[in-house]
């Protein structure tokens, strides 16, 4: 069994990625095994690989003793004496012993040990190699199909993705090449399983770091990403450099940088926006294509109200809402678009509103409406400050108006029920 052993075990080193002690180790507690099998549990053994030898040695020790009770456990002074004559009683006396003995069963009782310390450093090697590698491109290849998962063969370990971390309607093929991203590494009782994932948002952050070299040297910042994965996804990006275009830089000449990324993806299509400091602006960018006429700011509620042209509404809500559901995944504000007719039309009515108040003129009703007081019921509930914060508005206006709304708001209430 162990002919030619440290031949053997240089070349289980190199072709596994184990360290020989590792390997050593599993064929000595092997052998200890085969070795107990063989000869009692009580026994006093031990273990060794002799490296000149090139094989595992047993020995088994025996205390010397004058005369002997357990024959297993102790050896007379005149059989010791025999092996080393300066024995003396109480001395512990190893023995050498023949392998060759244990049996078929023993044999292969440790050739099962060595299989599986074998398989577990594999394990331990593994783990502590991807680890380290989360939130990274890999490449693979797909070797099968388990319950919906993709189980990819990355050399010597496997990954999977499952069918969350899939892009819908994305088919692969047996033995088809796969790029994915390492989400995570968890340690399991069948080994370490690698999570794998094409719809990560970090997924797309990797792939653009891979095609734009002034995102890996730190040049350019990915401040955020918003994707629905297979569909569109959009990036906002930053230049730490002032020479340096950010959107200019991951287009790429004629689109060819977000093309190689659009072309990974499968066709998602990609829009690459300017970040700002300027909420407005930084908006303004992510409802791209479609253009913005103004917007109204609401910081308190982080929320804007966002006025399009007509023809330009369609674009900027986007197909079942995509475009503005992006750019407020982009951006962290609530957005609400809406047309410059039906703003229009909103804005008549509130100046109407306005304009059942008692005094009430159009120029100060156009002030109220530009400090985003629009209705009766925002009439009653801000303080007179701030309706005094309108040019021409005294403070016996804005209490006559506060208490005039909160009864018409009533009146409107009882008529209602």
């Amino acid at each position: 069994m162990f002919s030619e052993l440290k031949r053997l075990v240089e070349q289980m080193s190199k072709d596994r990625g184990i360290e020989k002690e590792i390997i050593i180790e599993a064929l000595e507690a092997a052998m200890l095994n085969a070795a107990r099998k063989k000869m009692g549990p009580n026994v006093e053994i031990e273990s060794h690989y002799n490296e000149e030898a090139g094989e595992i040695e047993v020995f088994q020790f025996k205390t010397v003793e004058e005369k002997v009770t357990d024959p297993d456990m102790q050896i007379s002074t005149a059989e010791a004496r025999d092996m080393d004559e300066e024995v003396e009683p109480g001395d512990s006396l190893g023995m050498k012993v023949d392998t060759s003995t244990f049996g078929r069963i023993a044999v292969q009782t440790a050739k099962q040990i060595i299989i599986q310390r074998v398989k577990d450093a594999e394990r331990d090697n593994i783990y502590e190699e991807y680890k380290d590698r989360k939130m990274q491109l890999v490449n693979g290849f797909v070797q099968r199909f388990e319950g919906g998962s993709i189980i990819v063969n990355l050399g010597r370990s496997e990954g999977v993705i499952p069918v969350s971390e899939q892009i819908f309607r994305e088919v692969y093929k047996r033995g088809e090449r796969i790029r994915s991203f390492i989400c995570d590494v968890k340690r399991i009782s069948k080994g370490p399983q690698i999570i794998l994932s094409r719809t990560h948002p970090a997924f797309l952050k990797a792939l653009f770091e891979v095609e734009v070299p002034e995102i890996s040297e730190g040049l350019i910042e990915i401040v955020s990403i918003a994707r629905e994965p297979g569909k569109r996804a959009k990036i906002a990006v930053k230049s730490r450099d002032k020479d340096i275009d950010p959107v200019g830089a991951c287009v790429g000449m004629r689109g060819s940088r977000v093309q190689s990324v659009v072309q990974e993806l499968r066709g998602e299509k990609i829009d690459i926006v300017p970040f700002s400091d300027d909420p407005a602006k930084y908006v303004y960018a992510a409802l791209s294509p479609a253009k913005v006429d103004r917007v109204l700011i609401d910081e308190e509620n982080r929320c804007m109200e966002v006025i399009v042209p007509d023809d330009q509404l369609s674009l900027a809500i986007g197909r079942n809402g995509q475009n503005v559901r992006l750019a407020v995944k982009l951006t962290g504000w609530k957005i609400d678009v809406k047309s410059e007719s039906s703003s229009a039309q909103q804005e008549e009515d509130s100046r109407t509103d306005l304009m059942v108040l008692p005094d009430m003129s159009e120029a100060i009703a156009e002030g109220l409406l530009k400090e985003g007081i629009t209705s009766l019921a925002l009439i009653a509930a801000v303080d007179v400050e701030t309706l005094m914060a309108v040019p021409g508005v005294s403070r016996e206006q804005a209490e006559g108006w506060m208490q005039a709304a909160t009864l018409m708001i009533e009146e409107a209430g009882a008529a209602g029920e």
